[in-house]
């Protein structure tokens, strides 16, 4: 039974969140520099829905990791990774490039709904396992003011829609159905059971 994983994502919160409940993990990292070339295409498709989308990305970097793991000899263990896409108006939001993409995006989710879609993916060399969080957040009036605010932080710059649900952007979040965890960048209830299907003991 694997004590470890490999975690294919160089995003904190995901470390956060695996810790949480307990689950030790290496770091196997992929190239995600656009200027250097990344490993992973992350450019939508044509006609590409955001889930298939989604779902697209978190298994080729997990394919990917599995690869990069086994071609390195290192300990067969589980790679785990995910993608995060928020959604509003069926426009896939990513993360912004600058400032003002920040405060475009903002402005686009005050007052509204949106969608927050997070694809995780669990890969072995001759495995891949998948499955997909959808949750919905409302989001308040956002005031031009309190999105420069926000934005001046740089909290929102690496971040899909453009804000942290766990960071200074919970005050903008009137409700939210579906998964917290899953917001943040994994869920927790799809991650363990899709561990669990590769023998990773899990709460």
């Amino acid at each position: 039974m694997p004590s470890r994983i490999y975690l294919a994502s160089r995003s904190p919160r995901r470390r956060e969140l695996l810790k949480q409940i307990g689950i030790s993990f290496e770091i196997v990292l992929l190239r995600e520099d656009p200027s250097r070339g990344r490993d992973v295409d992350e450019t939508p498709l044509p006609q590409e829905s955001p889930d298939v989308y989604a779902l697209r990305v978190a298994c080729a970097k997990a394919e990917l990791g599995a690869r990069y793991t086994g071609r390195r000899s290192l300990i067969a263990r589980p790679v785990l990774a995910a993608d995060t896409t928020v959604v509003c108006d069926g426009r896939v939001l990513g993360k912004p490039q600058d400032r003002d993409d920040a405060l475009r995006m903002l402005k686009l989710l005050s007052g509204r709904q949106h969608e927050v879609i997070t694809a995780v993916a669990v890969a072995s060399l001759d495995r891949l396992e998948q499955a997909i969080s959808t949750s919905r957040v409302w989001f308040r009036q956002i005031s031009d003011h309190d999105a420069r605010k926000y934005v001046a932080t740089g909290e929102p710059m690496d971040k899909a829609g453009a804000y942290a649900i766990q960071g200074r952007a919970a005050v903008f979040a009137s409700h939210i159905e579906g998964s917290y965890s899953g917001i943040m960048g994994l869920p927790l209830a799809e991650s363990a059971e899709l561990l669990r299907r590769f023998g990773v003991d899990t709460p």
